[in-house]
């Protein structure tokens, strides 16, 4: 799932303060880059959670209802609201690594020639999947 998301930012003298009202994140980086990574980061984690648990995942808020005067860090420093894009699709490849075990038939000779050959079945099969689902191995 891909959305643009509004984010308070308030710079305070030791760095930004995050808040994403839509999913009641607060989060912080040491500078403005850092901030929106640590923005992405924390809503595309939380929507992966959501798609996981089959929860609803908000529609982003329409930037004229927020006001950044009742952000939570409003008190701590200037607070502007800017966008963050997300990509939960693309997250969730960046963080799902692990392997899955799946039982694959096949004729015993064809095993045999295989076997004999040397040849990683696994990695076979994850490439022909790959070529046939047109996806890249991630790195």
């Amino acid at each position: 799932m891909r959305n643009v998301y509004p984010v308070f930012f308030t710079k305070t003298n030791k760095g930004v303060l995050v808040e994403v009202p839509d999913f009641e994140i607060l989060t912080e980086g040491t500078d403005m880059n850092d901030a929106i990574d640590m923005a992405r980061d924390a809503i595309e984690l939380k929507c992966v959670t959501m798609e996981d648990n089959q929860e609803q995942i908000p529609n982003p808020s329409d930037i004229h209802d927020l006001c950044v005067e009742h952000g939570t860090f409003s008190e701590e420093g200037e607070t502007v609201i800017s966008f963050v894009d997300i990509d939960s699709t693309e997250y969730r490849k960046k963080i799902d690594t692990k392997t899955v075990r799946r039982n694959v038939a096949l004729p015993s000779w064809l095993n045999y020639e295989a076997e004999k050959a040397g040849v990683n079945v696994s990695r076979i099969l994850q490439e022909a999947l790959m070529n046939t689902l047109k996806l890249e191995r991630r790195r």
